[in-house]
C-alpha cells in the first residue's frame, strides 16, 4: 500500500530560473521642469542654427552658380550668323578642289587670251577708249574706278533676281566674268601710272615710314579678303550664298573688305604721295563706303531679325563694338584666326609684297 501511494505521487524537480538584475530606475525629463525646458532650448537652437547655416550655403552656391551661368551668358551670347574661316580636312571633297583647279586655270587662259594679251585681247582698247575721255591720269583712274564700281555693285544688288532668272552658279560666273577684267584694268592702269601726276609730298626718307606702311598693308590684305573663307563658292563649284558671318575679324569690324580699302589707300597715299594715289584712294574708298551701307541693305533683306542681332553687336569702325560692350569676346577668342583660311591669306599677303618687283615689270609690260 505505501509502495503504491509512492509511486502514485507525481515527483516534479523544481527548474532552476536566470537571475535577472533589478531594472534601474529610468530618468523622465518630466521629473526636472527646470532642466527639460533648458535641453530643449539648447537643442532648437543647436538645430535651427545649423539650419540656417546650411540654408545660407546652399543659397551661397546657387547664388554663385547662378552667377557663373549669368557671366557665360553674357560673355558668349548666342550666335545667330556663320562661324567664318571654318575649314575641316575631313568634310573636303578632293574632287571639288581638282574641279576648282581646273575652272581657276580655264578662267586666267581665257582672261589672258581675251583681255590681257595686247594681240587678242580687248584690255588696251577698252584702256585707250577711257584715256581719250580726258588728258588727266587723275581723271581715267576716277572713271576706271566708277565703271568697276557701278558693275561691281550693281550686279551684287541684283542678285537675288539674276540669281532666279539664270540660276546661282550661272550668276556667279557672268558676276565673275565681268568683273574680273574691269579689276584688272583698274588694278594695271593704277601701277602703270602711280607716280604720275602732281608730287604732293615726299615721305619715303623719313624714318619709320617704309615699315609702318608695310605693316599697314600687311593688316590691309589681311582684311580684304573674307571672301577665301568660301573658295569653291567664289569659283561656283558649289552654290553660292550671301553669307551672314558673326566670327572672327567680323567681331572686330562687320565690314572688313572697307576697313582694309582704307588702310591700303592711306598707306599708299602716305608712300606715293602724289595726285593720281590720292585720286584712286579717294575713288576706292568711296566705292567700298557705298558697299557698306549696300550690304547691310541686301543683309537685312534676307535675313531680316537674325542681321539686325548681328548689327547689334558689331560694328563698321574698327573695336568699337567691343570697346563699348555690344561685343563679348569669348575667352578663346584666338582660336577663331588659327584657321587655314587666316594662314592661307598670311601667306599669301607675304608672297604678294616680294612679288611686287614681278607684278611691276607684268604691268609696264602691257603699256596700258
Amino acid at each position: 500500500m505505501s509502495s503504491s501511494l509512492i509511486l502514485s505521487i507525481s515527483f516534479n524537480t523544481p527548474k532552476l530560473l536566470p537571475k535577472t538584475k533589478p531594472k534601474p530606475k529610468s530618468f523622465h525629463l518630466n521629473s526636472y521642469p527646470i532642466l527639460a525646458v533648458s535641453i530643449s532650448s539648447w537643442q532648437t537652437k543647436s538645430f535651427n542654427s545649423l539650419v540656417t547655416r546650411t540654408s545660407m550655403k546652399d543659397r551661397d552656391a546657387s547664388s554663385s552658380s547662378n552667377q557663373d551661368l549669368d557671366d557665360d551668358d553674357e560673355e558668349e551670347p548666342v550666335l545667330v550668323g556663320e562661324d567664318s574661316a571654318v575649314f575641316n580636312l575631313a568634310d573636303q571633297n578632293i574632287s571639288s578642289w581638282i574641279v576648282f583647279t581646273l575652272i581657276l586655270g580655264f578662267v586666267l587662259f581665257i582672261l589672258q587670251v581675251a583681255w590681257i594679251d595686247n594681240s587678242t585681247g580687248l584690255g588696251k582698247p577698252f584702256i585707250n577708249s577711257i584715256s581719250a575721255l580726258s588728258d588727266s591720269h587723275e581723271v581715267v583712274m576716277l572713271i576706271l574706278i566708277l565703271i568697276f564700281a557701278t558693275v561691281h555693285s550693281g550686279m551684287a544688288s541684283l542678285r537675288e533676281v539674276g540669281e532666279k532668272l539664270i540660276g546661282e552658279r550661272t550668276y556667279r560666273v557672268l558676276f565673275a566674268g565681268i568683273s574680273l577684267p574691269l579689276a584688272v584694268s583698274t588694278v594695271v592702269y593704277f601701277v602703270n601710272h602711280r607716280y604720275d601726276g602732281l608730287q604732293l609730298w615726299q615721305l619715303q626718307d623719313a624714318s619709320a615710314v617704309h615699315q609702318l606702311v608695310w605693316i599697314s598693308n600687311f593688316i590691309s590684305f589681311f582684311l580684304l579678303y573674307p571672301s577665301t573663307f568660301n573658295l569653291l563658292e567664289v569659283a561656283a563649284v558649289v552654290k553660292p550664298k550671301l553669307h551672314l558671318w558673326e566670327t572672327g575679324v567680323i567681331r572686330i569690324t562687320r565690314h572688313p573688305q572697307m576697313v582694309g580699302q582704307v588702310i591700303w589707300c592711306l598707306a599708299h597715299t602716305v608712300w606715293i604721295g602724289n595726285s593720281v594715289t590720292l585720286a584712286a584712294s579717294l575713288g576706292l574708298i568711296g566705292h567700298h563706303l557705298f558697299g557698306v551701307w549696300n550690304g547691310d541693305r541686301r543683309l537685312a533683306k534676307k535675313y531680316g531679325e537674325a542681321f539686325e542681332d548681328v548689327k547689334r553687336r558689331t560694328s563698321v569702325i574698327p573695336f568699337a563694338a567691343i570697346l563699348d560692350g555690344r561685343q563679348k569676346l569669348p575667352r578663346d577668342y584666338y582660336k577663331e584666326f588659327i584657321r587655314l583660311p587666316y594662314l592661307t591669306i598670311t601667306a599669301l599677303t607675304l608672297g604678294a609684297y616680294f612679288a611686287h618687283p614681278f607684278m611691276q615689270a607684268a604691268s609696264f609690260h602691257l603699256h596700258w
